[in-house]
């Protein structure tokens, strides 16, 4: 039984503290309010506290980046890189491995499917800081100072996704989903199982160190499709209808979420798909099928 420190109990942070525990690890999960799963050693402390995270990862073989600053550009630039510095020298003093929980800004714009050679070329300022947060990473396990990975997930299925902030609530009350999207558009959709069985695999193979690997994710489908599969389980009747983009701006003059997500409307406007063939190759992974991702969606967000 070997410690693992996973910083952070969202949907993700809870998900890898719950497959590193039924592998019979030892697990600590650490947050700001000392919350986290039983079975996990629940700690409280300031994640941009490094040598506090040094503390409590002595003798670990391996720290998970879970955060989730608040949603705003301003919270990212203010709280990312002290969290992840924090995050870097933690792992530099205790020599455990550093597996971080990424995302597809980075990339930007792009044209055709997702793989791990794209160049990172943000398109928001939130992106720009994922971006840095990286490059300041690896530039730390080019230095030889730590051992670190990061995993490159699209959009999720499994807790605060789009189905479970809009589509599902609507399907429960027999009404429409209003989605800023074009809902025919091919679109890939990644399970919180799935992210953290690539971060716990690729914490415990040196293979994965020192790159980006993009979280096996079942086939792409459409918001029509993915709201046709919800509805089927929920037995209610597949209603959805897109926002269209001057409507979704104007709204963002007066809703700060929606203001918030103008700079990722790349992403639902277009074909959105992720190329996961190396992480699947590589260390024999399979993604669950997407209707067992929407069913784990729709259990967690029963209420």
């Amino acid at each position: 039984m070997a410690l693992h420190v996973v910083v952070g109990a969202g949907p993700v942070g809870s998900s890898v503290a719950a497959n590193l525990l039924a592998r019979g690890e030892q697990v600590r999960q650490v947050t700001r309010s000392g919350s986290g799963i039983e079975g996990a050693e629940k700690v409280a402390a300031n994640a941009a506290d490094g040598a506090r995270l040094a503390e409590l990862a002595a003798g670990a073989v391996a720290i998970y980046n879970c955060v989730n600053p608040p949603y705003t550009a301003k919270a990212w630039e203010r709280d990312w890189p002290p969290v992840n510095h924090a995050l870097i020298e933690a792992a530099a003093s205790t020599g455990a491995v550093l597996g971080i929980t990424d995302n597809l800004y980075p990339y930007g714009r792009v044209d055709g499917p997702m793989t791990e050679e794209l160049a990172d070329h943000p398109a928001g300022r939130k992106g720009a800081v994922r971006a840095q947060m990286w490059r300041d990473v690896l530039s730390a396990v080019e230095a030889g100072r730590i051992n670190a990975f990061a995993v490159r997930g699209s959009d999720y299925l499994g807790g605060q996704s789009l189905m479970s902030e809009l589509i599902a609530p609507a399907l429960r009350r027999g009404r429409t989903a209003y989605v800023p999207a074009d809902i025919d558009a091919p679109h890939t959709w990644t399970s919180i199982v799935d992210v953290a069985e690539l971060l716990v695999t690729g914490a415990m193979d040196q293979r994965a160190w020192g790159r980006v690997w993009h979280v096996p994710s079942a086939p792409a489908v459409s918001i029509r499709e993915l709201t046709a599969i919800a509805a089927a389980q929920l037995g209610a009747t597949p209603k959805v209808k897109p926002i269209a983009p001057s409507v979704f701006w104007t709204a963002g003059l007066v809703v700060p979420v929606l203001r918030e997500l103008r700079e990722t409307q790349y992403q639902w406007r277009r074909p959105f798909v992720l190329d996961s063939t190396a992480a699947r190759e590589t260390f024999g992974l399979k993604p669950a099928p997407i209707e067992e991702s929407v069913a784990l969606d729709l259990a967690g967000t029963r209420a």
